[in-house]
């Protein structure tokens, strides 16, 4: 199957049975949506979703979080993974929104990537999430299904990843498909043990073959 074909299956499969894709992570502004993708970081979404209210009511404003010590902020968010690390990002970040940014979050991705704790994955979810921009966040998940599913091959970075997805999805879905494939990845095609029973991608899917030899392969050693 040739690459634009592919894409083109690929796409047109999760249109019709994911319509709806969208973050999991609760927000109700781009400043609650930098803090809770910067917590996320090697952190469930469902973690994080415990630790926001209680941050977002103790800070609601970047100035609010600028204001704040080490210490109360490491309180609210010690249940995530690496506080400390976070902690020192939350405060920057915000320091420099408030000094550089007149306390708004850009809308482009070399200013975020100014902010501490903000890089290219998190500074692409903000400009897919909020401000509905083509941009590809390349997570785990995303660059796992991606190889998978043979819409990238063999890609040794994100960037390349990154760069592959955004050249072959047609423009107006680059934003969706980063939901799309991080969906897919957290629930049906998993790291250890993907659900190909349940993949609606299966029959196209590159890596399909070897999974069904080997699940084949323990069927014939249980008996």
């Amino acid at each position: 199957m040739k690459t634009a074909e592919r894409y083109a299956k690929v796409v047109e499969r999760f249109r019709a049975e994911m319509p709806v894709a969208e973050t999991e992570l609760h927000y109700d502004n781009p400043y609650q949506l930098l803090v809770a993708v910067i917590l996320s970081a090697q952190c469930t979404d469902k973690r994080v979703n415990m630790v926001t209210p209680a941050f977002f009511e103790a800070f609601p404003t970047p100035e609010a979080l600028a204001a704040a010590t080490p210490e109360d902020v490491f309180e609210k968010i010690k249940s995530v993974s690496y506080p400390n690390n976070k902690t020192r990002s939350l405060l920057g970040m915000a320091r420099k929104l408030v000094d550089d940014y007149g306390s708004e979050v850009p809308d482009d991705i070399d200013s975020l990537m100014t902010l501490p704790g903000v890089g290219r994955k998190t500074a692409n979810v903000i400009l897919s999430v909020v401000y509905d921009k083509p941009a590809m966040a390349v997570d785990t998940h995303v660059f796992r299904v991606a190889e998978r599913l043979g819409l990238t091959t063999r890609s040794k970075t994100p960037l390349a990843t990154e760069q592959a997805l955004v050249k072959n999805i047609p423009e107006e879905y680059i934003a969706t498909a980063h939901h799309w494939l991080i969906l897919h990845g957290r629930y049906v095609c998993k790291s250890r043990k993907p659900d190909c029973g349940n993949c609606f991608l299966k029959d196209l899917c590159r890596a399909y073959p070897k999974f069904k030899k080997e699940e084949e392969l323990k069927k014939e050693l249980k008996k």
